[in-house]
């Protein structure tokens, strides 16, 4: 039997294709179970990015909740979540074309509860809750009048649409997690202003409620400008919980009938997540009142059952790293979305009496031997003012090796946010370049969350240079371990990851080359041109504006082109209202003037983050051909002409 063949890296024939890795999978989200039955919402890019509702239990076939013609998602701070909610058989979701909320009942047609406004579009509403007696969904609405920064409240609308949504919260910047109690005569919610954003402080309140759903005068429960709370939930007895920060880490709360509240959770580890989507659980009740819930320590995710009275923690011993933000549980069973290194997510139930575990949908048949994949090793890295965090993925293909002595190229990446996180979970993205012979770090720098508050604002006022000297570490960490050849390091990143890459490609001379996905090329413009949510951030992550203007400016990667020499891929999408196409432009004419090699794409229908199959498979058939090209390996694949503007001719081939 003939061993695997020897092959440059980056030129390894892969059976991973990009659109394998594009058209296999769906993104699941947001479940909710009832019984025995759990509901979720699932994103297909074969479908252009449609979200729909979908429906099983552990002994049916999962199906489609939503009819032909309707896309659940809204827009509300553009990044959208908490697309419905379920009262008996029925459902309320938000629909993406029109933002209009809808009734959907078994058996019939989806049917619009709120009223065309103004502006098409214009009202958006997300993260509903619905009463206990199924007569009002409260939510958040974001008014677009078409000037200015839209508002934002805490609304009730009754679920037959009789009426207009009525005002529950109003004059605060922004507003999320509105949820009745059990008993319906109380409602909570989140609230917080500019500049914070909500993992910065937000503030609970609580308001005595009407049958009408008119609201008393609100009390404030917890948080302040310093203390961010996430996910305030009531218990099936009524007390309310929440998750708060206030001890530098997010732990869960209990407030008890005298108005003490209690850390059930009194450990270094987090409870929470950066709320970037409305729709986030990282807990759920058990009938007998007893928590299961999500939670993370040094990058390691868990899955545990918390005793309320005593704070002990059962781990559930499962075959899962990675627990996504979507925790539910009724009765003796749990519903989660989970992941590993070998398996892709997957909407999960557990009954806690009986152990028995279900799946109900994996998100991708990924149909491979899972010994081909390449498996990350957890790193801590030493890095200015202390250690950063990565999972570092070597090469993996059972049939072929590089040659002696040489070694991969490597690719760094950059999470969005910045305040996001990078997990260890199967990523047929990253597994589409390492099992082409390339190394890939994915970094979790200053600011990445699941590390305590402390490192979540490492990165304040420096956005743009820790970051990127963390990538740059973390690649220097691999190179001197022998891991990677410095001659061939690529970085790359998405949005806030964008930014990144564009700065660590002009201030520094590390990388070889680098690709911005729909990524930050110029802070001035977002002064005064951005989407609500994000409208104060630079504000934070860099400096006041006006005030630091000149900190602005030296930070921006398109004003100082005179320094970048070092070839750049941007993607971008065209209907990005975060990021717009503006930001993609200005770099490419930076790079046009001092006739820096480059190459741009840009894609019709395409907001912030590519949900089209068609765009994913362009985008990695692109990055493969970019770095064939500049690091001078011929790719195995058959890809489409890439036009690399400003490339010599000559150009080394391996």
């Amino acid at each position: 039997m003939s061993g695997p063949t020897v092959a440059p890296y980056g030129s390894w024939r892969s059976p991973i294709s990009a659109e394998r890795v594009a058209e296999s999978g769906v993104r699941l989200s947001q479940v909710s179970v009832h019984g025995d039955t759990v509901t979720w919402r699932e994103a297909r890019p074969v479908e252009g990015g449609r979200a729909v509702l979908v429906r099983a239990d552990p002994w049916t076939s999962p199906v489609d909740l939503t009819p032909e013609g309707f896309n659940v998602r809204d827009k509300v701070h553009e990044y959208g979540g908490g697309d419905y909610a379920l009262y008996g058989g029925s459902v309320i979701f938000a629909n993406f074309a029109d933002q209009r909320l809808y009734r959907h009942d078994p058996g019939g047609d989806p049917v619009a509860i709120t009223p065309i406004p103004p502006v098409p579009g214009g009202d958006r509403f997300a993260d509903m809750s619905v009463s206990p007696d199924g007569r009002l969904v409260a939510c958040v609405r974001e008014r677009h009048s078409g000037e200015g920064l839209p508002d934002n409240e805490i609304v009730v609308v009754p679920v037959d649409g009789s009426t207009d949504p009525r005002v529950v919260a109003t004059g605060r910047d922004f507003y999320a997690c509105p949820r009745f109690s059990p008993d319906g005569t109380q409602l909570v919610w989140l609230e917080w202003d500019f500049p914070r954003m909500p993992w910065d402080g937000t503030e609970v309140k609580v308001a005595e409620l009407g049958a009408d759903g008119g609201p008393g005068e609100p009390r404030a429960i917890a948080g302040g400008p310093a203390e961010s709370v996430f996910q305030p939930t009531w218990g099936p007895d009524g007390r309310l919980h929440f998750v708060s920060d206030r001890t530098g880490w997010w732990n869960l709360f209990r407030e008890e009938g005298d108005g003490a509240q209690t850390n059930l959770t009194p450990m270094a580890a987090e409870f929470g997540v950066p709320m970037w989507e409305f729709g986030y659980s990282t807990y759920g009740f058990l009938g007998d009142g007893r928590v299961v819930c999500s939670w993370r320590r040094d990058g390691v995710h868990h899955l545990a059952i918390l005793d309320p009275d005593t704070s002990e923690l059962l781990e559930l011993d499962l075959p899962y790293t990675c627990f996504e933000p979507y925790v539910d549980a009724d009765g003796t069973r749990v519903a989660f979305v989970a992941s590993s290194p070998t398996q892709p997510s997957q909407v999960v139930t557990l009954d806690v009496a009986t152990r028995a575990v279900d799946v109900l949908r994996i998100s991708e048949e990924v149909g491979l031997d899972p010994s081909g994949f390449s498996t990350p090793e957890p790193i801590g890295f030493p890095t200015e003012g202390g250690t950063a965090y990565a999972y570092h993925y070597p090469p993996a293909n059972p049939d072929f090796v590089g040659p002696a002595g040489e070694r991969p190229p490597l690719i760094v990446r950059s999470h969005g946010g910045p305040t996001g996180e990078t997990t260890p979970e199967l990523d047929l993205e990253i597994q589409y370049f390492t099992s082409r012979g390339f190394a890939v770090v994915d970094v979790n720098y200053g600011g990445s969350t699941g590390y305590g508050r402390d490192f979540r604002e490492r990165l304040y006022g420096r956005w743009g240079v820790i970051d990127v000297v963390d990538c740059i570490n973390a690649a220097r960490h691999l190179v001197e371990r022998g891991m990677a050849d410095p001659d061939r390091l690529v970085v790359t990143g998405g949005s806030a990851g964008g930014w990144t890459t564009l700065c660590a490609l002009t201030f520094h001379d590390t990388f070889a080359c680098g690709t911005s996905y729909y990524g930050v090329a110029d802070l001035e413009p977002f002064a005064t041109f951005t989407h609500k949510f994000e409208f104060k951030y630079t504000d934070v992550l860099v400096g006041p504006w006006p005030e630091a203007a000149d900190l602005w400016r030296a930070r921006s990667p398109a004003r100082h082109a005179d320094l970048l020499s070092r070839p750049v891929l941007l993607l971008q999408g065209l209907e990005d209202e975060v990021v717009p196409p503006s930001q993609a432009e200005i770099m490419v004419r930076a790079l046009e003037r001092k006739g820096v090699p480059h190459a741009y794409l840009a894609f019709e229908g395409e907001q912030h983050g590519f949900r089209k199959a068609e765009t994913i498979v362009r985008c990695l058939q692109a990055e493969l051909a970019f770095y064939g090209q500049i690091l001078g390996f011929e790719p195995a694949d058959e890809l489409p002409p890439l036009e690399i503007r400003h490339l010599p001719d000559q150009q080394p081939r391996a």
